[in-house]
């Protein structure tokens, strides 16, 4: 009986062990108070269907009181980031770059692997640069508004914070959209909220 007892000890203990890994937020340095932050992406960093001030850069720079750069072109598929990115990274020398990249690709059905490889390019370039990555999945449109496995897997690889789960919750609401594919201000504003909460659970700002 005491063997069993201490067995079953072992393995919960192990499973607790495994849980705890598997549920850490990947970490990032501490952001200064005069540090910037890149957003980079498409029409979703953009603000497609709010305004200017309710783009999710522009509200997230007021939640945490860090200037948040909006580089969000709509439109704009992961090749053509790949090009865009490396002078944008270099004139404005941000500490932190989220990215929000790959919906116009999964809107045109490009190949996953191609998605995951300009993706990996645009973290290898910030990463060559000292600069911090977080990523931001984006749901494939569909009736499960799932994203893909590729952003997980590469948060996984490069060991950085990824953003799960608000844009598949915002698309999936009408009230939270301006159309099909966009959030309305309310939408940005959650997303924002989402981003400011995995910035904090990262480390990047003091409690």
């Amino acid at each position: 009986m005491n063997l069993m007892k201490t067995y079953f000890g072992i393995v919960f203990f192990l499973a607790a062990l495994l849980l705890t890994a598997c549920s850490k937020t990947a970490q990032l340095p501490l952001l200064a108070a005069d540090a910037s932050i890149l957003a980079f992406g498409d029409s979703l960093t953009a603000g497609t269907g709010a305004g200017e001030t309710e783009s999710y850069p522009a509200v997230l720079a007021n939640l945490i009181s860090r200037k948040v750069i909006n580089a969000g072109i709509p439109g704009e598929v992961s090749a053509s980031g790949v090009l865009r990115l490396p002078e944008l990274l270099d004139q404005e020398r941000p500490a932190l770059l989220i990215l929000c990249h790959g919906g116009n690709d999964l809107l045109r059905h490009t190949n996953h692997q191609l998605i995951a490889d300009n993706l990996r390019a645009m973290i290898r370039m910030a990463r060559e640069r000292n600069i911090s990555v977080m990523l931001v999945s984006v749901p494939s449109l569909g009736l499960s508004l799932k994203p893909p496995p590729l952003y997980g897997e590469l948060a996984n690889e490069f060991k950085i914070p990824v953003e799960r789960k608000a844009l598949p919750h915002i698309l999936g609401k009408n009230s939270l959209k301006s159309d099909y594919i966009h959030p309305n201000a309310a939408g940005y504003r959650m997303l924002a909220e989402a981003l400011a909460n995995q910035i904090k659970k990262s480390g990047a700002l003091s409690p």
